[in-house]
Parts: C-alpha cells; structure tokens; sequence
C-alpha cells in the first residue's frame, strides 16, 4: 500500500519542460514566417498562438497519460478578399503537422466545381477524391458558402456536404477542414447547415486593410521583387490607396498587387523610352512617381479594365 502511494506520489511530481517543447516544436518559425509575410492582423495571429498553445499543451499531457479526446480543430474563416486567409491556412497546416495533428502538413485549396458534379453519381467519387488528397493536412474550401443551392432542386451541393460532414466527424484526428467566404454569406450557409456549425470549432474574421497596412504591403511586395519606391512614389501611393479603395471590387492586398503590376509596367515602358541613355541598377529598380500617377484611378477614378486582374 505504502509502495503505491509512494509511486502515485512520484508520479505527480513527473515535469516537462515546456520552453524546450517549444523549441523543438519549431511554431515560433511558422509564426514568425506570418509575421513576415501577412502585415497587421493582430487578432488573428494571436487566436492562431492560442490555438497552437493548446494543441503544445495537449500533446504535454498525452505524454502524462491525461487524455481529453483528440480536441476539434475545423474552422472557419470570414473575410474579404486579399485578407491573408489563404496564408494563414497554409500556416495552420505546418503548426498542426509539427505539433503532430497531421502526418503529412500540406494544404488542399478547393472550391465548389472541385467537389460537387453535374449529375447523379458524379458528386460522390470527386469529393472523396479531394478529401483523400487532404488526409494528413488541410483541406481549404474557398467561398464553401457555394457548396449550398436549395433554389436549384438539381444541385448536388447537399451530398458534398454530407459526405463532408461524416469526414469532419471520423477523422478529425487526420484532417483539418477550414471553410472560408465573406462572412454574411458563411453565416447564412451555417443557419441553413446546422451540422457543419456544430462541427467548427474556431470562427476567425479578417478584416480589412487600413491605408498604412496596404501601403506597408505594396512596399514589402516591392521589396520580394528587387523594386523599391522613391519618395515622391510613396506619396504618390498614400494618394492612389484610399481613392483605389473606393472603387469598386476592392480586393485588399489583390488589389494592391495588381496596382503595382501596372506601375511595374509603366516604370519598363518609360525606361524603354529612355533607351538612348545608360541605366543604373537605381534606374531598375525604382518605381518612380510618374509610374504611381500614370493610372487612371487619379485620372478619371475608375479601372483601366472590369475585371480585378486588369486593376490600376
């Protein structure tokens, strides 16, 4: 009797070290690689620190023998476009693969046409085909909201989501499912799709970008691809951003990118026509001012082009 208390006691008294399980997890890589590459966005970066301190935590006490169940981690994000919901979820998919919720890490990004046919029979094979590729990671459903038609009595979305459901269920100890859309339309799918409310566990909304956020974005964006803005370009820029964020189909940092695409190009068409003289590595690389103004945003307030790849 004596001899079990004794080893009860011991027991209790066990330790770990949690700053090395830490370090060896490797999460505040991933987290700084977020950091780095999505600008702002400080409630959702500590809600994902959150929810990797629990999963770090919950594999500490698998290792004691204290098990809860494997803990539900599908989720879903809300937001506008260009929000950074597609690379948060990429990260998601490495913090579960090294805290071991995943065996593989990798990330499937999918839509409706990818998942639901166009006639009977034909639904079934292609969503338990995508999810068969999730298994061991992520599966990202972009605009999941589409999944559910219940206007057209031959839509096939309902069945998708079923089989969906039943995955979600079985096999949440293999596969993340991350469901994201513009938050009014994700929350109309969910009152109209009880089980799959019932099966997410984190609700995660992006907001928009400020001013400051996008003009920090365009200028990190420049600085992946060896440009950079002169002074007067930067100004140029803080004007061109709120007048871009006006018009319609804003897509954030979408937006932003397509923007400096256009300016990338004025920048080579006003070189080219400067090819009598030598050019520097400065001339190549800065976006000067002229190649900010040239779009039709200060012009006229309106696109080049309707769709949001032709942006100014």
């Amino acid at each position: 009797m004596l001899d079990a208390i004794a080893k009860g006691t011991a027991a209790q008294d066990e330790s770990v070290d949690l700053q090395a399980e830490f370090e060896a997890s490797n999460i505040d890589e991933v987290m700084g690689k977020l950091d780095r590459e999505l600008v702002g966005l400080k409630p959702i970066k500590t809600r994902i620190r959150e929810i990797a301190a629990l999963l770090l935590v919950d594999r500490l006490r698998r290792k004691f023998g204290l098990t809860s169940g494997a803990p539900t981690l599908h989720m879903n994000f809300t937001g506008n476009p260009g929000t950074g919901k597609t690379t948060v979820a990429l990260r998601m998919a490495e913090i579960l693969h090294r805290l071991g919720y995943v065996r593989e890490g990798h990330m499937v990004a999918v839509t409706r046409d990818d998942l639901v046919g166009q006639y009977v029979g034909h639904t079934a094979p292609k969503t338990r085909e995508v999810i068969k590729r999730a298994m061991g990671g992520v599966l990202f459903i972009d605009e999941a909201y589409y999944l559910y038609k219940p206007e057209n009595e031959r839509d096939y979305g309902q069945e998708s989501i079923e089989i969906l459901l039943q995955c979600m269920e079985n096999n949440r100890d293999d596969l993340v499912v991350i469901l994201a859309g513009y938050k009014n339309k994700m929350d109309r799918f969910f009152d109209s799709n009880p089980g799959m409310r019932s099966r997410i566990a984190h609700h995660l909304d992006f907001p928009d970008y400020g001013v400051c956020e996008l003009k920090s974005i365009a200028e990190i964006m420049l600085a992946e691809q060896n440009y950079r803005l002169s002074e007067a370009a930067a100004k140029a820029l803080e004007e061109y951003l709120p007048i871009r964020m006006r018009l319609p189909h804003f897509s954030n940092a979408r937006s932003v990118r397509n923007g400096l695409d256009r300016a990338r190009l004025r920048q080579a068409n006003r070189l080219f026509a400067s090819r009598d003289r030598v050019l520097t590595k400065t001339d190549l690389i800065t976006i000067e001012e002229s190649d900010i103004r040239g779009s039709r945003v200060f012009a006229e307030g309106k696109l080049e082009g309707e769709p949001e790849t032709k942006a100014r």
